[in-house]
Parts: C-alpha cells; structure tokens; sequence
C-alpha cells in the first residue's frame, strides 16, 4: 500500500503516524507513507538519532520529497543512489529522500517528485542553523526534472511537491486562508509541470491545511490519503 500525507516537521506534527499505524496493524516495511516535504527530522547533528528512531519504529517505510524545513548540510551529506529509477539519499534503510525532479515507478504507479519551498519566517532564522539556500528549487533542478518526465512521455500518475503551482493559490481553501501568502519563484517554477505534464493527482503540503482545491490537485496537512 502506498499513503501519502502533509508536512511532519519532525516530532512536532508526527502523532498522526503513530495514530494510523495503530489503526493499521497490518503495514509493514513493504508499505510506504510519502511526506509531501517539510519531514523536519534530518534538522540537528545532536538530535539526528533521536528524531530518525520515531520514523524507524513505525511498521512502514517512509519516503518524503524535502521542504523548506530541512538541515540541507545534513541531508545532503548522504551519498546520492538510485532506487526504483530515480535518486535519493537513504537517510535509513527505511527513511528515503524522494530527490527533486526525479520519477519514481512504486507498485506499478509513477510518481515525479520536487521539494522544496520558501520559509515566509526566514526573517527569523538563521543561515546554515535554521535555514538553508537550498530551500529554494534551482532551474538546474528543473532542467533535470523535464528531462526526466521526458522518459516518460510527460505523463506520470502522481506530482508530488512541497509548494504548489501558481494558479493552486487561487482555489479555495488556499484563496481562503486567513493568512495571505505572496507568489514565490518556486510557484511560478512549478507551474511549468502544471502546464506540460499529463497527471492523474498532484499532491503538496506546506500550508498547512488539508483540502482537494480541484478534482486533481489536493493539499495535506495532518490528513492521510491512500493511493
């Protein structure tokens, strides 16, 4: 079985993982929980341990594209390998780093993944402590992800993003939101795949709500949702 849900941040929103694994005695570590950026756990050399052994407990896998939330020195200290046709970093054998712009084949669907994001409370954060450059998709990662989709006919069964396309903002609820968020470069870098890529569901986190904005394009929070 393949799951998907919103943003972790670590040990701060990973209660709904403990919840659904004891509401589903039945997963094993051949079964994947995808976070749609912002997995938090990979954040301090002094808590590394700790933070990872809460994901490692739980009886799936879990695979997670990155958000503005993550310690890029660390995670991209691992070294990059191939699994299930695109890169990523096994941060544990069973806690994998989706990389951006690759796709992906899992039990027969594919999925094109692409983090990242900018934290709106860099203001507040310190460079290399609490915040990365990294954050910030680059078009050298773009140029990877449509030559990776071009294998593919640009046609792939699942997006999944950290941040969303530029015209997902105007759809409620994120058009509805009590806090308004301006329109970041990664918003309009997203856009292309919204705009050249046949998908059956796109899939992001990073606002923090939860909602299908359209019949294909839905954002996650503390919902989890089977595919």
């Amino acid at each position: 079985m393949i799951y998907i849900t919103g943003d972790t941040h670590g040990q701060y929103d990973f209660a709904k993982l403990t919840v659904f694994a004891r509401e589903h005695p039945e997963l094993t570590k051949k079964d994947y929980m995808i976070v749609a950026g912002d997995f938090g756990a990979v954040w301090s050399p002094q808590t590394l341990k700790k933070n990872l052994r809460f994901y490692e407990e739980l009886p799936f896998t879990t695979l997670f594209v990155d958000g503005n939330h993550e310690n890029f020195d660390l995670l991209d200290a691992y070294p990059v390998e191939t699994w299930k046709g695109g890169k990523v970093h096994f941060v544990k054998p069973d806690i994998l780093h989706l990389m951006r712009g690759q796709v992906f084949e899992i039990e027969g669907k594919t999925f094109f993944t692409f983090g990242g994001a900018t934290s709106v409370d860099r203001y507040m954060r310190q460079e290399h402590i609490s915040w990365w450059k990294r954050e910030a998709p680059s078009y050298e990662e773009l140029d990877e992800g449509i030559a990776n989709l071009k294998r593919y006919n640009n046609s792939v069964d699942f997006l999944v993003t950290h941040s969303c396309d530029e015209r997902a903002l105007w759809y409620p609820p994120l058009r509805t939101r009590t806090f308004q968020m301006d329109v970041y470069p990664e918003n309009r870098l997203l856009s292309y795949f919204e705009d050249t890529v046949q998908y059956k569901h796109w899939y992001f986190g990073h606002y923090h709500m939860d909602g299908d904005l359209t019949d294909k394009k839905t954002v996650l929070y503390q919902t989890i949702r089977e595919l």
